[in-house]
């Protein structure tokens, strides 16, 4: 039988519509029926590419059982964290002060106002070594809320106020010294061995790495050190799928080799950027060749027909994690032939353990046999490679595929946009480019509304909300678009997201949707407090107002600089933990401003520079303001509105360039 999930737009919250749970979406609903049946809220977060919230689906949220306890005792409440980041955000942060931890799914207890008293994250359906079964957890919870009501209260209450006061700080002055202590930071916790930093499981961390790799352009031997000893140990570990591109969510090991399966929207978007970039500061051609394959992989879950990008894979198939990546040596010398001893060593077979599950061992797909076989086969290595590749990807379309969360996020998708429409211009390969134009179209046509991007479309329905991140990374993402192309609808359109985001937002406080929830209040502010996965949205607005600050002039840079002084505090205490503000930081503080008048004979070329400190500024002379006073075929390097002498070719301009930034 249905519950109330079966109208949700979300694959999420569809996948749990027939469970005998009675699950409430998160809004109004739910809490005036905790506070009329005198229930706490069961609240469980989770998304669709989420092992463990399979994992408890199967074990607890199916079982008659369980249900019938959850629907006695509490109101259940379900909801999809990537369609709801800032209820997300406002309870993992409360998990994190409850346990010392999170994670998904988020297992929460709430008060019927909705603020937290205890929770954890996955509850085996059985004890389980040192977890507690969740049918035990359930009846214990009940049974306190019962006889301890006020106790519970009281807590819930003073740690509903301690997050009020520590995630709310006020602004500030930056230290100084911050990228160096957060730099000093990342070389205490590197693992020089394999890359990435320890304890693990090990994470792909696109925005901190993006971060190191401005500092390594800059010449940083220290992040140069981390950042090509980590792109390469992924690269050739695991947590990259060998066969078709893409990174999956992260590494359980110190190695990377054994992943969670599932492939993120994100994470990619990001690492295809991380490692085009790094190809360029390295001249490592494993680089491009693994950010060619990422942005392929992008290419795939771009909607044939819409242009939007679609959210994530799934880990599981067949109902086993991993199932649809892993392979049986049997299977592979059945693939191969003839090359298969040459691949068991290109993929270093029983190098690592298999992975569990099954009837027979599989095993995660590695390329730590590369550097040998590449000296064995000489120049006839690639198209080996490829040919491997080519093969074990036609047997594995053949197996039931992963399932595919077909909404589309606009932040998610901006990001994708993004790495596109900088791959289409640093490669100047019009597929890459053509699919950014794609995308941009249907963020600002299919999911703009009065003004602001929506966050959640799919399958032609389009939410309501519109959050800070979704105005910020289009904005973003636009800019890109104007840099790759000159075109002017793309700078004004950034333009006019980032200054919506500035006036709707800020009176809010930089918090929560920016339509009148329909949903109920948050109890609880709605802040990331880390950003090494993902930008924060204040970071990349920040970028954003840095950037139109070189077309537009105005008070643009003080408004990055505002947005910047209000994570001070943060900064100041984990610095290494908030790169996006660390690159808004060196942005405002050694940032440049490339003006290119045209009609420009240099123009194409000075595309294809990596130059990710500096915005450029293309258009006809005195057509806008940091184009004021410049002369066609020239190229203007400036910093905030102090210009260098005009130069006239792209070798004059690198000169420039390394003049000013060292290198």
């Amino acid at each position: 039988m249905a519950n109330r999930l079966r109208g949700s737009r979300s694959p999420y919250l569809l996948q749990h519509a027939e469970d005998p749970v009675d699950w409430y979406p998160f809004g109004e609903e739910a809490f005036s029926a905790a506070l009329q049946e005198d229930k706490p809220i069961f609240l469980s977060v989770g998304y669709s590419a989420c092992h463990w919230c399979h994992v408890m689906h199967r074990e607890s949220f199916k079982d008659p059982e369980v249900a019938g306890i959850l629907n006695r005792y509490f109101i259940p409440v379900k909801v999809d964290r990537e369609e709801r980041p800032d209820v997300d955000a406002a309870y993992m942060q409360a998990l994190i002060s409850l346990t010392g931890q999170g994670g998904w799914p988020m297992s929460l207890f709430l008060t019927p106002e909705g603020k937290p008293f205890f929770g954890g994250t996955y509850f085996p359906k059985e004890d389980r070594g040192s977890l507690p079964s969740f049918r035990r957890v359930l009846l214990a919870v009940a049974q306190a809320w019962r006889e301890e009501r006020e106790a519970i209260t009281r807590e819930a209450e003073r740690l509903s106020r301690a997050l009020w006061r520590s995630l709310t700080p006020a602004p500030g002055p930056v230290p100084q010294d911050v990228e160096e202590k957060a730099l000093s930071f990342l070389a205490r916790s590197f693992d020089p061995e394999w890359g990435g930093f320890l304890p693990a499981p090990k994470f792909p961390q696109g925005n901190l790495l993006l971060y190191l790799l401005s500092l390594a352009w800059r010449g940083k031997e220290e992040a140069r050190r981390i950042l090509h000893k980590t792109l390469r140990a992924m690269a050739l570990g695991g947590v990259y799928d060998q066969v078709g591109g893409g990174f999956h969510r992260y590494a359980v090991d110190r190695f990377w080799y054994l992943p969670h399966f599932e492939k993120m929207l994100y994470d990619n978007a990001l690492l295809a950027r991380v490692y085009l970039g790094a190809y360029r500061v390295f001249a490592d051609p494993l680089f491009l060749r693994v950010a060619r394959e990422t942005l392929d992989w992008l290419l795939s879950m771009q909607s044939p027909g819409q242009g939007g990008f679609y959210t994530a894979l799934d880990a599981e198939s067949e109902g086993e994690e991993g199932r649809y990546y892993t392979w049986t040596p049997d299977e592979l010398r059945a693939a191969l032939g003839e090359d298969y001893p040459l691949a068991h060593r290109y993929f270093a077979l029983g190098k690592a353990p298999p992975v569990e599950g099954g009837n027979s061992p599989r095993y995660v797909l590695t390329a730590w046999g590369e550097e040998e076989v590449k000296r064995e086969l000489g120049e006839g290595f690639a198209a080996w490679r490829e040919g491997l590749r080519a093969r074990l990807l036609a047997l594995r379309r053949r197996r039931t595929p992963p399932n595919l969360d077909d909404k589309v996020l606009a932040d998610w998708s901006a990001l994708a946009v993004r790495a596109l429409a900088e791959a289409g211009r640093l490669l100047r390969d019009d597929r890459y480019l053509m699919a950014a134009r794609r995308g941009a179209h249907f963020l600002v046509e299919t999911m703009g509304k009065d003004g602001l991007v929506r966050h959640v479309w799919r399958a032609g329905a389009l939410g309501e909300e519109a959050f800070l991140q979704d105005q910020s990374f289009t904005a973003l993402a636009l800019l890109e678009l104007y840099t790759a192309t000159g075109e002017w609808p793309y700078l004004e359109k950034a333009r006019s997201l980032a200054e919506a985001a500035w006036e709707v937002f800020r009176g809010e406080g930089f918090e929560g949707p920016s339509t009148p929830p329909a949903q109920k209040a948050l109890p609880l502010p709605a802040k990331e407090v880390e950003e090494t996965t993902l930008p924060s949205d204040k970071s990349a607005l920040a970028e954003a107002f840095w950037r139109l600050q070189a077309a537009f002039g105005g008070d643009y840079r003080r408004r990055a600089e505002l947005l910047l002084e209000e994570g001070a505090l943060w900064l100041e205490r984990h610095p290494h933990a908030l790169p996006g503000l660390l690159l808004v930081h060196r942005l405002l503080k050694e940032g440049t401003e490339l003006a290119l008048p045209t009609p420009s004979p240099i123009l194409e070329s000075v595309r294809e520079l990596y130059l990710p400190l500096t915005q450029l500024v293309v258009g006809p002379a005195d057509a806008l303001p940091g184009l004021l006073g410049r002369e066609p075929g020239r190229a203007y390097l400036c910093r905030e509105g102090a210009c260098r002498l005009p130069v006239e070719e792209v070798n004059s301009l690198v000169e420039e360039v390394r003049a000013v930034y060292g290198g």
